[in-house]
């Protein structure tokens, strides 16, 4: 029978738990149009579970203290004896995948601080992604034979930690980061016949420069300097691999003091000198 549009949906991954020596997936699947958990009467699961949020307009408690708006994209994780509640906002629609799941591995994360009780509400997008990325997690071994529910769960310890890693990531940088994008476009490329210094870009991009060259560090994990040299380098092994200019050339092109300065730099960030590309570089 079809359902009405704000009738509860459930549609399951999984029709029996997949149990492996590392810990065992319960449930999955996707649920649509839920009532919610009320907060004055907040549920402790007994397993760990993330809830992506598909499509929510929705809130987050727990017996922490934790609140939380949550809106599309985000991830709620929920840990096997902290009592919680989430549901959506008076009059909203509520589409969610589900994963609940226990084992040793999980609480070796969670003893690493990679899941962690004090934050857990996660942002993951685009969504489309994440989406297939936990459907794939079950996708394909509904057998459910040892060595099936081995793969599912490396798979799911493998995409939990890619979760934690893409939210840590987004945490660092802000939702509008035109002026990073911006600095990497003027210190990877000539402005004309010269290369602009970051102390120039930070002005460009109207940042104090010591500000700068930490934002930059924190976000791309080198200095402004150390990004520029690496891409003027690139642009050398480009040029030696085309035999379209002679060393010194280059180290006049690319702003070095002279070949000397162009070498050593050139062996910092390749590992070889100049020469020693080029022969690798022709099959010498």
């Amino acid at each position: 029978m079809p359902s009405t549009p704000n009738s509860i949906r459930n549609e399951p991954w999984l029709e029996s738990p997949l149990r492996t020596g590392a810990g065992e997936l319960q449930l999955a699947g996707v649920l649509q149009n839920v009532h919610g958990l009320d907060p004055k009467a907040m549920r402790v699961l007994g397993s760990y579970s993330l809830i992506y949020m598909v499509n929510v307009d929705g809130y987050y408690c727990d017996s922490n203290g934790g609140r939380a708006d949550l809106r599309t994209g985000d991830l709620v994780v929920i840990f096997p004896e902290l009592a919680h509640a989430y549901g959506p906002k008076k009059g909203q629609t509520w589409t969610q995948i589900y994963v609940v799941f226990n084992g040793p591995q999980f609480d070796f994360l969670r003893s690493r601080g990679i899941l962690d009780p004090a934050r857990p509400v996660w942002h993951l997008e685009p969504v489309d992604y994440w989406s297939r990325r936990l459907e794939e997690v079950v996708a394909g071994d509904a057998r459910h034979t040892e060595a099936a529910a081995m793969r599912a769960m490396g798979r799911f310890l493998h995409l939990v930690c890619d979760m934690a890693a893409a939210d840590a990531e987004a945490r660092l940088r802000p939702e509008r980061d035109e002026w990073f994008d911006e600095s990497q476009r003027l210190l990877g490329n000539p402005n004309g016949r010269t290369w602009l210094t970051p102390q120039q870009v930070a002005r460009e991009v109207g940042l104090n420069y010591d500000n700068f060259r930490k934002q930059f560090a924190l976000r791309l994990g080198l200095s402004p300097g150390q990004f520029q040299k690496r891409k003027r380098i690139d642009r050398a092994c480009a040029a030696i691999y085309q035999g379209s200019h002679g060393f010194k050339e280059l180290a006049e092109e690319l702003e070095f003091c002279d070949v000397f300065h162009f070498s050593k730099a050139f062996k910092q960030v390749m590992g070889m000198t100049p020469s020693d590309f080029r022969k690798k570089a022709h099959g010498g």
